[in-house]
């Protein structure tokens, strides 16, 4: 019976905790964040096959559970790796608006530890974002974080910023294991970050034969994460992405008022 209750369990997580290992794989791979188990995710987001460990390996990336667990928390969901958490957390949606500002403050204290991974000039700098709009998503951190605080503690630049957010982008050419897509790159005008004009970007969508994306056609839309291919994108999932984006931009700027 425990055995039948655990595997509708998994089965009732599967799509949800298989796109949040999409988004993981890539900076766990070039080891920035989570455990060395690079090779048990690329099984796992592959094949689509799940068990209870790859629930184990996700929850040890310590940047990436907690923000899961506030927003389940905030929304009365029970599992963090279910699949709108997962959305929200990386793409973005509703749930994000059920956040409050108390909740935020002290995940950025108590789980993520802001306060002691950052100097004090710097924690007063992101929490103030929080009274302005912040949301837990993923943008927020790449955005308005200025140090990675996953397995590596050092300063993200613009091109690592670019590479570290969730991009969007439309396919033109595909050449396996490669698309190009056209994009917005992330620049600094003026010393302030925007989304440029769309250029061409080249982008894996396979590793080993194989990839997260199956047939990819031309005039599809796709998300990537340090330029791997995670998933399509519907249009509705573009405009959420395309607004939270462009909010964390904005208070990486300061060009939110109270």
């Amino acid at each position: 019976m425990l055995e039948k209750k655990e595997n509708q369990r998994l089965s009732l997580n599967c799509e949800g905790i298989l796109r949040c290992a999409r988004y993981a794989f890539m900076p766990n791979k070039l080891s920035f964040c989570g455990p060395d188990k690079n090779r048990d995710l690329l099984y796992y987001c592959q094949t689509g096959k799940i068990d209870g460990g790859l629930n184990l390996i996700l929850e040890k990336f310590q940047t990436l559970y907690p923000y899961l667990e506030l927003i389940a928390r905030a929304n009365q969901i029970r599992d963090p790796f279910d699949e709108r958490v997962i959305e929200a957390y990386w793409i973005g949606n509703q749930l994000l608006e059920n956040i409050g500002k108390s909740a935020l403050y002290h995940h950025l204290i108590d789980e993520q530890q802001l306060k002691k991974k950052l100097n004090p000039k710097l924690f007063k700098q992101t929490v103030s974002k929080i009274p302005l709009g912040a949301k837990p998503h993923h943008s927020f951190h790449v955005f308005n974080v200025w140090k990675r605080t996953g397995n590596l503690d050092v300063a993200h630049t613009l091109s690592t910023m670019d590479l570290c957010r969730i991009s969007w982008g439309k396919i033109r050419k595909i050449k396996k294991p490669y698309l190009e897509v056209e994009y917005q790159p992330l620049i600094l005008e003026k010393d302030e970050l925007k989304l440029g004009n769309l250029i061409p970007q080249k982008i894996l969508f396979e590793m080993n034969q194989d990839g997260f994306i199956k047939e990819p056609r031309i005039g599809q839309w796709v998300s990537f994460h340090w330029e791997f291919a995670c998933e399509f994108l519907n249009k509705k999932q573009i405009n959420y992405l395309k607004k939270y984006t462009q909010e964390s931009i904005d208070l990486a700027n300061n060009l939110v008022r109270p």
